[in-house]
């Protein structure tokens, strides 16, 4: 057999086996994870935020994403959760002072270094290249190696001093296991916000209906008020109207009677008038009857002088 153009067939050719698993390759995993974007699977340029999962995307990517609400748009899983630019917080990156990029190997005649990445920890200098666990904060977007917030353990941020709590930190590029603990608290997260707003509606509403049945009906301070100016207003009448009553009863009193009232005090009664006097002692004044002439007696002008009553 053989130079007569026949082909000999081997064994694995023949008898068919099951399928290997394809194994991944973990480094082109984790540049495909730490060194693009998870949306639009571009190289990561600045301004990165980062999703309450933990994953990478370039803002631009997001920004397009969200603006795109035509009926054709695809459905990503990556950026299936993320709504509103609220969702994504932009990272505080640290960069890595020997990172050269792809300056130094154009021509592909040198060796690339996978491991050395663009942005280190400020704290502990790891480059975060996805071979140490990196988080950030959602408070403030810095980024921290897991093993400086460890070592280090603070109620604030070590970078920008802002205070944060456990439930806000974010483990970027987690395992299954750390996404679905992020997942849980996102959910949590979004209903709080949900019943808060739902919250606020009704009070917002109450105080409308306050403020217009206030409008429309005044409440007890007007009332009370409204009351205080009443009485303020009759008390001022009282005191017009006993004014003028205490006026018409001076002028009704003659003027040898003004002049006592002032000199000694209150009103005193005339002499003739005392019940205990004579008429004789009564007619020498001028106040008793036989003193006062009649209308007949009387002229048509009258001149007002202390004699005449």
């Amino acid at each position: 057999m053989g130079c007569d153009g026949g082909t000999i067939p081997k064994r694995h050719e023949l008898v068919k086996g099951p399928r290997k698993v394809e194994k991944v390759d973990k480094n082109a995993e984790l540049v495909a994870q730490w060194y693009y974007c998870t949306l639009s699977q571009e190289k990561l340029n600045r301004p990165i935020v980062a999703c309450e999962l933990g994953r990478l995307y370039n803002k631009d990517a997001i920004i397009e994403f969200l603006l795109d609400k035509s009926s054709e748009k695809a459905i990503v899983e990556a950026a299936s959760h993320i709504r509103s630019i609220k969702n994504v917080i932009e990272l505080n990156l640290t960069d890595n002072p020997a990172w050269t990029g792809d300056k130094g190997n154009t021509k592909g005649d040198k060796y690339d270094d996978i491991q050395s990445a663009r942005f280190i920890c400020p704290i502990v200098g790891l480059e975060m290249n996805g071979r140490h666990r990196f988080c950030f904060l959602r408070n403030c977007g810095c980024v921290f190696s897991e093993r400086a917030l460890k070592e280090i353990k603070t109620e604030a941020c070590h970078k920008c001093s802002v205070p944060f709590e456990d439930g806000d930190v974010i483990v970027l590029n987690g395992t299954k296991e750390d996404v679905e603990v992020l997942k849980k608290r996102m959910e949590d997260r979004r209903l709080k916000s949900k019943l808060g707003k739902k919250s606020k509606k009704p009070k917002a509403a109450e105080t409308i209906v306050k403020s217009s049945t206030v409008e429309e009906s005044p409440g007890p301070s007007t009332s009370s008020a409204g009351q205080d100016s009443a009485n303020i207003n009759s008390g001022e009448k009282r005191n017009i109207a006993f004014c003028k009553g205490t006026a018409a009863e001076e002028s009704t009193l003659s003027s040898s009677e003004k002049e006592s009232k002032n000199a000694s005090g209150p009103l005193k009664r005339s002499a003739a008038n005392k019940e205990e006097k004579s008429e004789a002692y009564k007619s020498i004044f001028t106040s008793h009857s036989s003193a006062k002439r009649s209308k007949e007696q009387s002229s048509n002008w009258i001149t007002h002088t202390a004699y005449y009553f």
